[in-house]
């Protein structure tokens, strides 16, 4: 591990994004490693929200335990934490700088052209703003 790793915030979407994500960060990592894990929970800026609150924190809370676990064998330190905003990017990239992160990294979940046009495209977004260094996972097994 280098001082790039020391604090590393990881952004997760959902359990099973969590666990690949942990799966794809862990041979980089070691116990001197703190993983900075966030949900963003979108506002929707006005408009009709995709999901409750609620529903949106237990899924939240359910990826932080299974990332929880995972780490916990590895004996890796791990802290978490639910963030709101209606830009995710932004989100993220504030939550880094509150949390002194050394680095953001992140599992792309994939997406096209067409999609990646019409979301503003978050991980686009994750390594053209902000400060920090930002390192894209592997992605194995996806085609």
């Amino acid at each position: 591990m280098t001082e790039l790793l020391s604090r590393v915030l990881v952004p997760i979407a959902n359990e099973a994004d969590a666990a690949d994500t942990y799966d794809a960060l862990v041979d980089y990592i070691d116990t001197r490693t703190t993983i900075l894990v966030i949900h963003v929970i979108e506002n929707a800026g006005g408009e009709i929200d995709k999901a409750g609150v609620e529903q949106r924190t237990e899924i939240a809370e359910t990826a932080f335990k299974a990332l929880r676990g995972l780490a916990n064998a590895d004996d890796v330190s791990i802290e978490t934490g639910i963030h709101y905003g209606t830009d995710v990017a932004a989100t993220i990239h504030a939550a880094a700088d509150e949390r002194d992160a050394t680095a953001i990294a992140f599992r792309s979940r994939g997406g096209g052209p067409l999609l990646e046009f019409l979301s503003g495209s978050v991980r686009t977004k994750l390594v053209t703003e902000g400060d920090l260094p930002v390192i894209a996972l592997p992605r194995d097994g996806i085609e």
